[in-house]
């Protein structure tokens, strides 16, 4: 594997699957993935989510005994895991999985157990590589994130419900769409930002199926009256406020180079190059937040072609191992529990801001020591692999003679495939 088909695959991609043919052309290859539908694994919508969550809280099962939400979410960790494993467009791939962690939904809230697999099918994926501002309204729609955050339940305090309520504004949600979402602290928003914006998306709110169908509600009764002002923006009041609200960030300057930053940072450098910035940040502005013109730009960056030096999340680590030693599907691990024994489980981040994406986060001495133990557990699932050709077909031109001479002198194939999956080469992306 030469070495420009092998920084396709595993920079932009999620690593070789076995011995699966090489693009001739690996730039012309990543760019044409980005084009036509991405139907993504099949799985369950809001309504089934919404009725598992109802079976749960009628029959409360007991711990240690898998309930409905908890049934249906395993197969959605299941068929996500599944996909990534086997999906022919990998970089594609990869960015419906950025910009899940990007808009983080978690199952801090429990009844996002039952959501998260229709939020990342209908909010995330359809708009990978389409315009932001579709997938932000997607996404402050959908009821995963308006639960997760507490805005279904957000009560202006001069709205009609307000003037007698116990419960009054939440938030949460504005709060995350300004820091993490889309301007982020340095378009230089206040707290008095924060709450206006909490105000605007009073209202916004779900229904679970019982008196309305399941999905987005607006609540008109605790929507909070009259106009309202953030950064500098007059908003109307009404659904309509929040939507024109979040087109009014999603075109923002700042929105784009933090986005710009972000995408430089996982696919190029932990400390994202100011010029490869720059020519991302350009990109949205002059698209106006197209994301597929900005993904085709990154894998123009000459810096995206440079040395790997991108440490594998455990959650990259896993799909790398799983796609590289191409099981059959019944002789395939669960992908999800070793991601969890890794200690990124999918769905699990503990905060808002999602999952990290420097090395300084999953470098430290007790991480490394999991992934060499689970390295050497894995392998023993896989010794019936020759794991000198595996090391050539998974890592190319990025094979080192020394990890070459340790795989072929090591004193058995167990012994030499941990001794890859736990290579400086194989830990890079």
């Amino acid at each position: 594997m030469d070495n420009h088909a092998a920084q396709a695959m595993i920079r932009f991609g999620l690593g070789r699957r076995g011995q699966e043919p090489l693009p001739d052309d690996p730039t012309a290859w990543l760019r044409a993935q980005l084009r036509g539908a991405d139907p993504g694994p099949p799985g369950s919508d809001v309504a089934q989510g919404f009725y598992a969550i109802r079976l749960d809280q009628e029959n409360k099962p007991q711990p240690g005994t898998p309930g409905a939400v908890r049934t249906l979410f395993k197969a959605e960790q299941d068929g996500l895991v599944a996909n990534a494993i086997t999906t022919a467009t990998p970089f594609r791939e990869r960015l419906v999985w950025f910009w899940a962690n990007h808009f983080t939904v978690s199952l801090r809230n429990g009844r996002t157990g039952a959501l998260g697999g229709d939020f990342i099918r209908t909010a995330i994926r359809p708009y990978a590589t389409g315009k932001f501002s579709d997938m932000l309204l997607a996404v402050i729609r959908h009821p995963a994130m308006l639960l997760y955050l507490d805005n279904a339940a957000s009560i202006g305090p001069n709205s009609v419900v307000g003037k007698t309520a116990k419960r009054g504004l939440n938030e949460n949600l504005a709060r995350e769409c300004l820091e993490l979402h889309t301007v982020s602290p340095a378009s230089g928003y206040t707290q008095e930002d924060v709450t206006s914006f909490a105000r605007v998306l009073t209202g916004w709110s779900v229904a679970n199926g019982d008196r309305a169908p399941p999905g987005f509600l607006f609540r008109s009764g605790i929507h909070e009256p009259g106009a309202k002002t953030v950064l500098g923006h007059e908003v109307p009041q009404g659904e309509a406020g929040g939507t024109d609200m979040l087109a009014f960030l999603a075109a923002h300057p700042a929105t784009y180079r933090h986005l710009a930053t972000k995408l430089v940072q996982h696919f190029v450098a932990d400390t994202p190059p100011p010029a490869a910035v720059h020519t991302i940040e350009a990109v949205l502005r002059d698209t106006k937040g197209d994301l597929g013109q900005a993904a085709a730009a990154l894998v123009g960056l000459p810096a995206a072609w440079e040395p790997l030096v991108k440490l594998r999340t455990p959650q990259d680590y896993v799909l790398a191992v799983l796609r590289a030693v191409d099981l059959p599907e019944t002789k395939r691990p669960d992908g999800a529990g070793l991601m969890r024994a890794l200690g990124q489980p999918l769905f699990g981040a503990p905060f808002p801001i999602g999952w990290p994406d420097q090395a300084v986060e999953w470098a430290g001495p007790e991480a490394m020591m999991r992934r060499v133990d689970w390295a050497y557990g894995f392998s023993g699932r896989a010794a019936a692999l020759d794991p000198a050709m595996l090391a050539e077909a998974s890592l190319g031109s990025f094979l080192t003679a020394d990890t070459n001479g340790a795989i072929r002198g090591a004193g058995s194939r167990r012994d030499g495939l941990t001794l890859l999956f736990t290579s400086p080469e194989f830990q890079r992306r």
